[in-house]
């Protein structure tokens, strides 16, 4: 039986995104970050689309997440953002991975281990997370078996880059591409999603797109330059109606003032529909807006269909909870958060439709 939700995926919207990105890039090169499944939507079906496209670097969170890509991305390259723990040499390898080594421990580990093969350094010029301390890379880098070893790549990562006005974003650029004169001849990356858009001295020689490729926004506070890729829709349950000062949902967060007729709809903080945006925004039907009351509630949401006409709200008609009529981002602020929390806490309970692949 079909699912009462639907989450369409738009591969083709992705790829024209990827496109689009890689046109900014100093020297061409875009690669594609498909940590967390993709965002949300798949990395194996988001992969193989972007592969198809001529994407040929991805980067994921964690080894298992590369060791499954790998099965769906036979000749990419996949770099793994966490680093290398004890023991991890031998899958990497199996796997032809290529780590991202965040400390000086990791980078003697791979170099006594791994016989040449490939890898990555991460600097950290600003992020405080992961990454070699700007003064443990000085110390590294003039080591001769260091500056021999040959590197796939250097990279940093950006903390301000969707404030483009913040004074960090020049530090950070300042301190790689200094530590980076090092190391002369391994080719760069620093700009994440935002920061192709800080202008092409922040870029190197590999752009690391992540969110941006999925469709939500990375210059905050003006016009989305990607497309959407993702559109939401559920089904109505049963439309009820409800007299002035009755409550609707938990809590009696929602007393109606009007007579009113309520929808309640198939989908819920299970689904990843975050509660924070209970009371806010709204679902559309045939591009009519039916704002959300009450609280969210873990399999359901209770939408305002009185200035509908009736005719269009039955049980089995599907509402609109983002897509064309309302952005990823308007749901995001709507609840408090970023474009990232609502892609990927997207629920599995929904029926997933891929579009626009080749």
């Amino acid at each position: 039986m079909p699912a009462p939700a639907r989450l369409t995926i738009d591969l083709g919207a992705v790829v024209s995104n990827w496109q689009f990105l890689k046109s900014q890039a100093t020297h061409g090169q875009c690669a594609g970050v498909v940590k967390a499944d993709g965002y949300g939507l798949g990395a194996d079906k988001v992969g193989p689309a972007l592969y198809a496209a001529g994407c040929r670097q991805f980067f994921v969170a964690h080894l298992p997440e590369g060791i499954a890509l790998r099965t769906a991305l036979p000749q990419a390259e996949i770099f793994v953002l966490n680093g290398l723990l004890p023991g991890e040499v031998g899958p990497y390898r199996a796997s032809r991975l290529i780590p991202v080594l965040n400390d000086p421990g990791q980078v003697a580990l791979w170099m006594k281990e791994a016989q040449g093969a490939a890898a990555a350094i991460h600097v950290d010029t600003g992020m405080n997370r992961l990454g070699l301390r700007v003064d443990e890379a000085r110390t590294l880098f003039t080591e001769p078996s260091v500056q021999a070893y040959p590197w796939r790549l250097l990279m940093s990562h950006f903390a301000c880059a969707d404030e483009p006005g913040h004074p960090l974003n020049q530090i950070q650029r300042d301190a790689f591409f200094d530590i980076a004169k090092l190391l002369p001849d391994v080719p760069t990356s620093l700009a994440n999603s935002s920061g192709i858009f800080l202008g092409t001295d922040y870029h190197g020689d590999l752009l690391r797109p992540g969110v941006a490729l999925y469709g939500v926004n990375p210059v905050p506070g003006k016009p989305n330059p990607l497309k959407s890729t993702v559109t939401l829709e559920t089904s109505i349950l049963q439309v009820r109606r409800v007299d002035p000062g009755m409550s609707v949902g938990y809590g009696a967060a929602h007393k109606a003032d009007r007579p009113t007729r309520v929808a309640t709809v198939a989908y819920g903080y299970a689904d990843g529909y975050i509660r924070s945006g209970s009371g806010k925004g709204a679902a559309y039907l045939s591009g009519h807006a039916l704002p959300i009351l009450g609280r969210v509630s873990m399999d359901l949401l209770t939408l305002d269909a009185t200035d509908l006409p009736e005719a269009l709200v039955h049980p089995g008609a599907m509402v609109e909870l983002f897509g064309p009529s309302r952005s990823v981002d308007d749901v995001a602020n709507d609840a408090g958060t970023i474009g990232y929390e609502i892609l990927t806490d997207l629920g599995r309970r929904a029926d997933r439709v891929y579009i626009g692949a080749r």
